[in-house]
């Protein structure tokens, strides 16, 4: 039997050999053609096209407000960059003049660092120090003139523009170009938040233009201005240390970043993450194609706790009690500059308001700051959150601690009465405000008594019965002198009046510095937001409570960000809090100094019964005033509803005199909060004020 297996896979051979042969031949026709064929055209394209790798820059997370109001957001604008291009020195001055004629034309700023002025000519620079080492590094003669100097760098750039105007602005471009650098990949920004005027009037003379680029940014927006500024902060242009810090986590030079506030501590979540895209481009820089790469992320959304038309309120409400104060509407003139209010729910701690007077406009810092409205920023003390960093002497309102102090430990019953004599009769003989006014004491008093009253002296007594390390001990389980650990940067822990303080610096502790600490004066200075967190544990109970701005951090893919998680990246950012002691308080001995309280607000002779009188909600509250250097500063304190409370509010005016315009302040954002009318109570504001201060 004869097998034709052989024959078979010969042919099989033979068809594969005569393949390869037919593909080996087109393959060399191909690169044939290619070489040699149409070599010179294929050479010539591939030298005049490039190919580049842009950024996409990610839009800035926003912050909310608990209902979703939008508090700071994010707009997309055009931005203008520059990437070199194979031009000489005169087309190159050409394209620079034309670039600078289309944005001034519609009204476009660009970025002008050059420190040489014209008509007349001078230097930027007055510091004699300054200028010499400026000189040195541009290798200009030491006694060169600014004109002289100006047509050096006319040389040194080949400017041909005999209008020295012309010059000059070809110059601000080039003395960038040659500080910053650039390449056919690296750009120069020109601009930012370009007008669409310019931007199209770029695109349609496209050809004019060679290397120039026009890039969206997400740029920062506060839609209500100088709403909420001191709890949102500001961003501002990334500086050196900020960016070697966080260059690995993808910033670089022309990045914003946060600089105070939400913005700053929340920058790690804010910040999204850029994308990429690339760019063909011809080799005299026309931009031929683009492309995505890699898509942008957003950064995630911050939602606060702050409800917005109580925040306004609270601002509102602030800056008229000031003016009323510095107008003279209170019976004189006082001098108010400055104050805070806080509103927190007392059992959550969610901060529902936080207003700082002054305040300022963050919108200002976004594209850079002018030196004019840098100087009346800084001067007005606007950057410094009074609600958190401006402490104070609490006056009276501090009176409840050492209330439940003496009673629990038992310095003091519930229904004992203490003469007030006017004049108490130890140490440096301190005296009732009663009695600076109407030269007696308020004669026989108990805790709720005192507190409705604001006597001086029967806290003087029970502080000198249960003395300074059991008042200052219950002053820090009720948050005072210790950080809330409130989720914003450079919170002020103020200060303890305590013991230690002294033994400190070598000094012994005295009968006098407990009687004065008794009543919130010594060295006792809180912040607004210290005495929220202190009033609403008041009124929960005793218990404790941890203030809080953030209700939540959404991704942008909608995830929420895990409540954990959060308090681990705070702590990493702004530290922990300082822990204190547990104290079970005694709910007994509490509602009396929360019946004193009600008492301050709704009985006649109560020390706010002017203000709350006709008010709908049964408010519990206590005034203070407390002498700081040449002014008496004004406090208060209170919560509602008194039966069932629900919010707390701390608030403190530069010499406010009295707890008046502040219980005002207090009214005006509990009315808010509960919807009610708030009829107007300035008229009974107007009478002299007492001033609960010792002597």
């Amino acid at each position: 039997m004869i097998s034709n297996k052989e024959p078979n896979t010969n042919l099989r051979f033979n068809i594969v050999t005569v393949l390869v042969y037919i593909i080996g031949i087109i393959l060399i026709v191909q690169l044939f053609n290619l070489q040699i064929v149409h070599g010179d055209e294929y050479r010539e394209t591939s030298n005049t096209r490039l190919t580049r790798e842009a950024t996409i820059k990610a839009a800035r997370g926003s912050i909310l407000d608990r209902t979703g109001n939008k508090l700071a957001t994010t707009d997309m604008g055009f931005s203008i960059e520059l990437f070199k291009s194979k031009l000489d020195a005169d087309k190159l001055n050409e394209k620079i003049l034309k670039m600078i004629q289309v944005l001034e034309a519609n009204g476009d700023e660009y970025t002008d660092t050059f420190p040489i002025y014209i008509e007349p000519f001078s230097y930027k620079y007055e510091d004699e120090e300054t200028l010499k080492n400026w000189k040195e590094s541009n290798r200009i003669p030491e006694e060169a003139s600014a004109e002289e100097a100006f047509n050096i760098f006319k040389e040194k750039y080949e400017i041909t523009n005999e209008n020295i105007q012309e010059a000059r602005k070809i110059m601000i471009i080039r003395y960038r170009i040659s500080k910053e650098g650039y390449s056919s990949t690296k750009s120069i920004k020109i601009a930012e938040n370009v007008s669409r005027e310019s931007v199209n009037q770029f695109k349609e003379r496209n050809d004019e233009f060679p290397g120039l680029n026009i890039s969206i940014k997400a740029i920062r927006r506060y839609p209500n201005n100088n709403f909420a500024s001191s709890i949102l902060g500001y961003v501002g242009r990334i500086n050196s240390a900020e960016y070697e810090a966080n260059k690995a986590l993808g910033y670089d030079m022309n990045d914003y970043f946060g600089k105070m506030g939400v913005e700053a501590v929340f920058e790690g979540y804010l910040k999204g993450k850029d994308g990429t895209k690339q760019i063909d481009m011809t080799v005299e820089g026309q931009v031929t194609e683009e492309y995505t790469t890699i898509d942008a992320v957003a950064g995630a959304d911050v939602v606060l706790t702050i409800d917005s038309n109580l925040q306004q309120v609270a601002e509102e409400s602030l800056a008229t009690s000031i003016e009323a104060l510095r107008n003279g509407e209170a019976g004189q003139v006082y001098n108010s500059n400055y104050g805070a209010a806080v509103a927190m729910d007392i059992k959550t701690g969610e901060i529902l308001a936080m207003a700082s007077y002054p305040d300022y406009n963050p919108n200002l810092f976004v594209n850079g700051i002018s030196q004019e409205d840098w100087a009346e920023i800084r001067d007005s003390g606007a950057l410094y959150s009074k609600a958190i960093q401006g402490t104070s002497a609490p006056g009276s309102t501090f009176k409840m601690v050492t209330a439940i102090a003496g009673l629990q430990e038992g310095a003091i019953s519930a229904s004992e009465k203490i003469n007030d004599l006017g004049v108490y009769p130890a140490a440096h003989n301190p005296v009732c405000w009663y009695y600076t006014m109407y030269h007696k004491g308020h004669g026989w008093l108990d805790v709720t008594g005192a507190l409705k009253n604001s006597c001086n002296y029967f806290f003087y007594e029970v502080g000198s019965r249960v003395g300074i390390d059991q008042i200052s001990r219950y002053a820090k389980y009720f948050g005072l002198g210790v950080k809330t650990g409130v989720e914003l940067p450079s919170e002020n822990s103020g200060d303890l009046a305590q013991r230690s303080r002294l033994e400190a610096i070598g000094q012994e502790w005295y009968l006098g510095d407990t009687l004065s600490a008794a009543i919130g004066q010594s060295y006792n200075n809180f912040t607004p937001v210290q005495m929220a967190k202190y009033v609403s544990m008041l009124a929960n109970g005793g218990n404790r409570v941890n203030p809080t701005i953030i209700k939540a951090i959404l991704k942008a893919d909608g995830e929420s960000v895990d409540r954990s998680e959060i308090n681990e990246y705070v702590k990493a950012v702004i530290g922990e809090p300082e822990q204190t002691e547990d104290i079970e308080i005694n709910q007994d001995y509490l509602n009396i100094v929360l019946e004193g309280m009600r008492m301050v607000a709704n009985e006649a002779g109560g020390t706010a019964y002017s203000v709350f009188r006709d008010f709908n909600i049964e408010v519990a509250g206590k005034t203070g005033s407390a002498q700081a250097g040449n002014v008496t500063n004004g406090w208060f304190v209170g919560f509602a509803p008194y039966d069932n409370p629900e919010i707390a509010v701390a608030v403190m005016i530069e010499d406010g005199a009295t707890g008046g315009y502040t219980g005002l302040v207090t009214r005006e954002i509990m009315a808010q909060y509960f919807g009610i009318n708030s009829e107007d109570v300035y008229e009974d504001l107007t009478a002299i004020p007492y001033v609960e201060v010792s002597n």
